[in-house]
């Protein structure tokens, strides 16, 4: 019969980085899984990249692209959606 895991056991061996789900429903990385056919196990996701947000203050909410009345540059971690920089831009700056 197969291994309930067999697919991430094979993933694993070729080098993919296994995580384990506890009962929090949190992710952890595992060095060597143990293959538990109770336990819930994946293989790592890619990080996603940041996105960046163009504004106009002091109107708040903003554009997607570039614009050439931005004078805010905001990014944030596309994964927890926390806010990692803000920048004040002058015009006709990159």
């Amino acid at each position: 019969m197969k291994h309930k895991h067999a697919e991430l056991i094979k993933a694993w061996a070729d080098g993919a980085q296994i995580q384990w789900k506890d009962r929090d429903g949190q992710w952890h990385d595992m060095g060597e899984p143990l293959w538990s056919e109770k336990h819930e196990y994946r293989i790592k996701p890619e990080p996603k990249s940041d996105y960046v947000r163009y504004l106009e203050m002091p109107m708040f909410w903003g554009y997607v692209e570039r614009r050439p009345e931005s004078n805010m540059k905001v990014v944030f971690d596309r994964e927890t959606g926390d806010l990692k920089s803000a920048e004040v831009i002058s015009r006709g700056q990159e």
